[in-house]
């Protein structure tokens, strides 16, 4: 099996847990049913491009390994390519697994392409916004600040501003902020006006649509003349990174984000997360689910919103051993082996019931596998998305310095046209 993991390196507890969890126990396993197996961790520690440039070229050659692990927006260039099927069509048993039980409809999005099942999510996350408590009671607003709507976000914007040295709102724009400005702000922002980036069922993406027009919209009064937010700082390619350390420093009120943030950037341990750690992050920060653009408008009807991300993992269709392998991909999302993996690393599961257990005294963490994983929704696993959320990061960039919504709009509808043809195109 192969993961962009390496011991005393990157994610290195995800390749402890493997090499010392997952592989002897699922030997163990096989060996009490009478079956002798083998597995070899194929282990690497590099840039996510550099992974799956050399995945893509091991599945190209039939040389990769039986069980991989891919970024969820890598699946639908995958299966254009015909590196993976769908389960099913794979292994045998597939429906049957009672660990589907505990994976919710809106975290199997991240292993699903055009209706179809392709693997099986391996960790998962959540945006939210957080604000800073003693900044919000210099402004008037509650400890417990819930917004209901953009305008209600706006609103709290207005108040902070009379905070003397600090921004009063972080939400990511520009091409400097790269996915960052697609995953943190405009995504949640559009599945707030009540459609996706991209239809499945139609195969469409969104253009210069109403909903487009709102989200660039609301970045206009986020980052216009009114001063709720920092323009410059969207343009600068350390821009994310100033961002964190002056919402440590109490000089962001508001800031959108995943639970990333919360773990490895603002965590209280200052070995861990350096000049940006917060020693008060557990009394001082709070959050918020992020608000439909008015109640109800969300899709699906919902009231709030969010987008996530995570990897898979994935069963090689040219595997000679694909019911064990689909075995050992049951083991790995085994409450057992999840738990032991959480003892490593605390983080969010796939799995509704190993969040129960491992998370109770994570308020955070517990908050996102508790409300917002069941209102998300996930990024297109569409070979074009790449391409598309670099034009909706100039997009974003045009607003901020300066051009018009609908101008910027309508450039973006232009640049998708080019990517996915203009019968791809949804203007409505």
């Amino acid at each position: 099996m192969a993961t962009n993991a390496v011991k005393g390196g990157k994610n290195d507890a995800e390749a402890t847990w493997i090499t010392e969890t997952v592989i002897p126990g699922f030997i163990a396993e096989q060996k009490a049913k009478g079956v002798n197996a083998k597995v070899t961790f194929n282990g690497s520690g590099v840039d996510d491009p550099e992974y799956k440039t050399k995945l893509q070229l091991g599945l190209k050659a039939g040389g990769a390994a039986d069980v991989f692990a891919a970024d969820g927006i890598w699946l639908g260039e995958l299966a254009g390519a015909g590196y993976v099927k769908p389960l099913n069509q794979v292994a045998t048993g597939i429906d049957s697994w009672d660990g589907w039980k505990q994976i919710s409809d809106s975290v199997r999005q991240s292993v699903t392409y055009q209706g179809q099942v392709y693997g099986l999510p391996n960790g998962t996350d959540g945006r939210v916004l957080y604000f800073n408590k003693k900044v919000f009671q210099q402004a008037g607003l509650p400890a417990d600040w819930q917004p209901t709507s953009w305008d209600d976000i706006l609103a709290a914007g207005e108040k902070l501003k009379g905070v003397d040295g600090v921004t009063p709102i972080q939400i990511n724009a520009g091409t400097a902020m790269t996915e960052a400005t697609t995953a943190q702000g405009f995504l949640p922002l559009l599945v707030g006006t009540g459609k996706p980036l991209f239809d499945d069922k139609a195969g469409t993406w969104q253009g210069a649509t109403p909903n487009v027009k709102s989200v660039l919209g609301f970045y206009g009064k986020l980052y216009g003349d009114g001063g709720l937010g920092d323009a410059t700082l969207q343009q600068d390619n350390s821009g994310r990174d100033q961002s964190f350390e002056l919402f440590a420093k109490g000089q962001i009120g508001i800031l959108a984000e995943g639970d990333y943030f919360w773990r490895s950037v603002i965590c209280p341990d200052k070995k861990t997360c350096g000049a940006t750690s917060m020693a008060d992050r557990n009394s001082t920060v709070g959050w918020a689910k992020i608000p439909a653009e008015k109640p109800g408008s969300g899709v699906n009807g919902q009231d709030f919103v969010s987008v996530s991300g995570g990897s898979g993992l994935f069963l090689n269709p040219k595997s000679q051993y694909p019911q064990q392998a689909w075995e050992l991909m049951q083991y790995m999302l085994s409450a057992k082996a999840q738990e032991a993996m959480s003892k490593l690393q605390v983080r969010i599961s796939a799995r509704d019931d190993v969040n129960a257990a491992t998370l109770a005294n994570d308020p955070l963490l517990s908050f996102i596998a508790k409300d917002v994983l069941p209102i998300t929704t996930y990024r297109p696993s569409d070979e074009k998305y790449n391409a598309v959320s670099t034009a909706i990061q100039q997009a974003t960039l045009d607003v901020v310095t300066g051009t018009s919504p609908d101008e910027a709009a309508a450039t973006y509808a232009k640049s998708l046209e080019k990517i996915v043809g203009a019968d791809k195109v949804s203007s409505e």
